[in-house]
């Protein structure tokens, strides 16, 4: 019990007291969240890849059995919640939405700054989040999109939009100057430090102030549905991917805890674009941001029990 409470002391109540702030700025000065959005996704993000990567090794063994778990994970989701969605006769806007909800996850503006907290001693933990979240954008922009809209007429943009996210470019450009052992100047290098170290507090505040304009309007069986598959049935899915590839220690870790996160702003996002029910979809990545607070606490505490390392 005692870890537990170090826990939501130490790693859930800084995450939410910065959510929270974010929310009261939002209500009280309106924020420009394009603004926002542009700031996180094309500076502090890219910054705290590039960071990490560089600083970081992560060796091709642990890398074959990271993406070996994010593709059986994200494909027994997918199938998980198609049948869930079949069984409750959704009709066809409400099953993609449904579907985006359980396998679309918030890796950035939350579950980086829950990574950096958790294994903020332990380097390759963050390392792996961020490999996390390349895959979940590849994910969003293909699967997550397909669910959305014909993928005959845009499935050639979904390409290019995860063409254009820069996070893939400062992962790449990380690894590359990691390999090839280069020296990076000073004069460049704090700048960079600097905005990487920015990315959890800003990240935070952007993720209050989003979900400061959220309503929750009643528990449907899809919202409920939403946040059983999201912050329940994908943890339980990831516990079963990791003992089958006997995957162990900090690894095992990582990828236990980036299960649990809620979910994707993305999907909410879709839904409002091509009017899938986005009232439904928005109220998903509400609830499941609050019922985060509980759950990830319990999964980051199981995690730290079931994999020590």
């Amino acid at each position: 019990m005692e870890v537990l409470l170090l826990i939501i002391v130490n790693v859930i109540l800084p995450v939410f007291l910065l959510i929270g702030a974010g929310a009261v700025l939002h209500i009280r000065y309106s924020l420009d969240m394009n603004t926002l959005a542009k700031l996180n996704t094309y500076l502090l993000m890219p910054a705290l890849s590039f960071v990490n990567i560089y600083q970081n090794e992560i060796d091709a063994h642990t890398l074959f059995h990271v993406l070996s778990f994010l593709i059986l994970q994200s494909l027994c989701l997918m199938a998980l919640s198609a049948g869930i969605a079949k069984a409750a006769k959704f009709d066809n806007s409400l099953s993609a939405t449904f579907k985006n909800s359980v396998v679309l996850v918030n890796s950035g503006n939350f579950g980086l700054p829950i990574s950096q907290l958790v294994f903020h001693q332990n380097p390759l933990g963050l390392s792996i989040q961020i490999i996390v979240l390349i895959f979940q954008n590849l994910l969003t922009y293909t699967y997550g999109l397909y669910n959305s809209v014909s993928v005959n007429t845009k499935g050639l943009q979904a390409m290019k939009v995860f063409l254009k996210n820069p996070v893939i470019y400062a992962f790449l450009a990380g690894l590359l100057c990691h390999s090839l052992s280069i020296q990076i100047p000073g004069f460049i290098w704090t700048p960079i430090e600097n905005l990487a170290a920015a990315f959890l507090a800003i990240a935070l505040v952007t993720l209050g102030a989003q979900s400061a304009s959220l309503k929750l309007i009643r528990f449907s069986l899809p919202l409920i549905l939403s946040i059983v598959g999201r912050l329940i049935l994908s943890p339980v899915i990831a516990i079963m991917v990791i003992l089958t590839l006997g995957l162990e220690g900090t690894t095992a870790q990582a990828l236990f805890i980036a299960s649990s996160f809620p979910t994707s702003r993305n999907s909410s996002l879709f839904a409002l674009e091509y009017e899938n029910h986005p009232e439904y979809a928005a109220q998903a990545v509400l609830m499941s941001t609050v019922f985060s607070i509980a759950t990830v606490t319990v999964i980051v505490y199981s995690a730290k029990i079931l994999f020590p390392g």
